[in-house]
């Protein structure tokens, strides 16, 4: 039990750091009051959750404290949705009901389709 807390910890510890980073990043790059940086953080890691369990699905390409490692602790890190319920709220707040209901339905449907499209991936490279 102690091992795999500490896998998920150290994953949750880099998630959180690449996510940081990508803020920093993405808002440094793209100067707007919509953000972004949260955005591109949940949607990349929709994608990378989905590369994941796609490989778990291949058998013994991710041991099982990889996959705790990568879905639990990284992504789990790495994606913000209370960072993204803190914004769709001040959203609300503001009354940008326009941003909101943008960041909310791309986030969901882009989501969505970037969990398949990493399943997807990885079936088109081990097929």
């Amino acid at each position: 039990m102690l091992k795999t807390i500490l896998i998920v910890g150290t994953g949750g510890f880099l998630g959180s750091v690449a996510r940081y980073l990508t803020q920093i990043i993405v808002e440094r790059w793209l100067h707007s009051s919509f953000p972004w940086g949260t955005f591109v953080a949940n949607i990349a890691g929709c994608f990378i959750i989905g590369l994941v369990f796609a490989l778990s699905e291949r058998g013994n390409l991710l041991t099982p404290e990889w996959r705790i490692f990568l879905t639990v602790g990284f992504c789990g890190g790495f994606t913000t949705f209370s960072s993204f319920a803190y914004n769709n709220l001040t959203m609300l707040s503001e009354n940008n009901l326009f941003q909101l209901f943008a960041n909310v339905g791309m986030s969901v449907f882009l989501g969505v389709f970037a969990v398949y499209v990493g399943i997807v991936t990885v079936r088109l490279i081990y097929s």
